[in-house]
């Protein structure tokens, strides 16, 4: 959706307002083709996804996803003064407060499940060095 919204936001620029908005960089390499980035310019790669195979670092760390993409939202929001563009932030960042809540919730379900048999997806006894 963010991407979809750069689109919208980049597609009928000028060569002026290229130049004038510091855009140039960005349009030298990609046009005005969504190419996903951090606001520093750091190309989106899968390193920054955490998988360790452990129920609860798994959703600790999809939690810590969630809180970090609602702050980049709140960042936007700072900054925008476009309606369209801060309607759909606030949606999308609505959605990161459901989904950090969910996998709060799971967290939570799993934990009581510490004690019960096959709460990970691996096999038990790969830990058992007898």
């Amino acid at each position: 959706m963010i991407g979809a919204i750069v689109h919208q936001l980049t597609r009928n620029l000028t060569e002026e307002q290229i130049k004038a908005s510091g855009f140039a960089p960005y349009f030298v390499d990609h046009t005005t083709g969504v190419y996903p980035t951090a606001a520093s310019g750091a190309p989106w790669n899968a390193a920054g996804i955490g998988v360790k195979g452990d129920v609860i670092c798994d959703l600790t760390e999809d939690m810590a996803a969630e809180q970090k993409a609602r702050v980049t939202y709140d960042n936007i929001l700072r900054l925008s003064d476009d309606p369209d563009v801060s309607n759909v932030i606030k949606f999308l960042r609505a959605r990161e407060i459901v989904h950090f809540q969910r996998f709060g919730e799971a967290v939570r379900l799993a934990k009581e499940k510490l004690d019960q048999k096959n709460v990970y997806f691996t096999n038990p006894a790969f830990d058992n060095r007898d």
